[in-house]
């Protein structure tokens, strides 16, 4: 076909489309009107649209989906513990320990001289003390500190030095119980309420002026043996002890009379002792070693003291 022959078609359309009729509104709404057919399913309506057309007795609404309830604590699957699991460690609670079990160590002597102004009253040697031979000797123990803060040695001296008290400073050291020990639980209160009587003997005989019982274990013995009965809760107090002298030499005895040596119970310097805080402990033993320094001032002693500390340190002595 050439270009002619669609020059003629091309004509013969325009004249049929010029002669058409235009069609009318109503017309070409016809033309979007759906007929359905046999094969097409009916409608879905709304439940909204059902009921407004009367028809929602007909339609079931879908169920909704509700979340299964959880299960009640009492229904719910418990995990069972391992047999290691609530099970509490106990700590092994001290027990006592025969003379026997320390045998092998050797005693700790006695610090003591004449004219002291105090006696220390221990319980007894630890086992650190008794193997090294020297007094207060386990790192974590504060007897050496609170001589130095509380001003009753000039400085701090290490144990090693324990047996120069007497000479430097008229200050000594004994204990209730001489057998040594890893605890104070692992004694008997039979032995401290034996060692008093001990105790008494050697301050008769000595005469310090003031008794210092290191730890308020060693001070409800003495009065336990010397009144018969236990202290009664609450009336203890750390200090002096007004009217409890020790080693007391009553008249018609042999070296007697003396009145005694004053008691002063002083906190525990055990490592294991945390009754009390360092700064409670301080305060306690500040009071002695304010009555010491007040002492040797009335002695004449605080010149002899500056003078041994000086020797000790090889310092020349310029003003006394």
């Amino acid at each position: 076909m050439g270009a002619e022959d669609e020059g003629i078609k091309s004509e013969e359309l325009t004249e049929d489309i010029l002669e058409a009729k235009p069609a009318s509104f109503h017309g070409r709404l016809q033309n979007f009107i759906h007929v359905p057919s046999s094969t097409d399913s009916p409608p879905r309506r709304s439940v909204r649209v059902a009921a407004t057309l009367g028809q929602a007795g007909n339609l079931r609404p879908e169920p909704r989906l509700r979340a299964s309830p959880s299960p009640s604590p009492s229904r719910q699957t418990k995990r069972k513990a391992s047999p290691s699991e609530g099970i509490k460690r106990k700590r092994s609670t001290p027990r006592y320990a025969p003379p026997s079990t320390y045998a092998h160590l050797p005693p700790l002597p006695d610090a003591i001289a004449p004219n002291l102004l105090i006696l220390f009253i221990g319980l007894n040697p630890g086992i650190q003390t008794a193997s090294t031979g020297h007094a207060y000797a386990h790192p974590s123990n504060l007897f050496w500190k609170l001589l130095y803060h509380s001003g009753i040695t000039s400085r701090l001296l290490p144990a090693s030095e324990d047996r120069t008290l007497p000479e430097r400073y008229a200050c000594g050291f004994t204990n209730i119980v001489s057998r040594p020990s890893r605890n104070g639980a692992e004694l008997r209160n039979a032995e401290l309420d034996a060692g008093v009587a001990v105790l008494e003997a050697k301050i008769a005989k000595w005469r310090p002026e003031a008794a210092c019982i290191v730890g308020k274990g060693i001070w409800e013995a003495v009065f336990r043996v010397r009144k018969g009965r236990g202290m009664k809760k609450g009336k203890f107090e750390y200090g002096w002890q007004e009217g409890e002298n020790m080693g007391v030499v009553r008249d018609g005895e042999e070296g007697g009379p003396w009145e005694g040596a004053r008691v002063f119970v002083a906190t525990s310097t055990s490592g294991l002792a945390a009754t009390l805080g360092p700064r409670e402990k301080e305060v306690i033993w500040g009071e002695l070693g304010a009555w010491c320094t007040q002492r040797r001032a009335e002695r004449g002693m605080l010149t002899e003291v500056k003078e041994e500390e000086a020797k000790s340190d090889g310092i020349e002595l310029l003003d006394p």
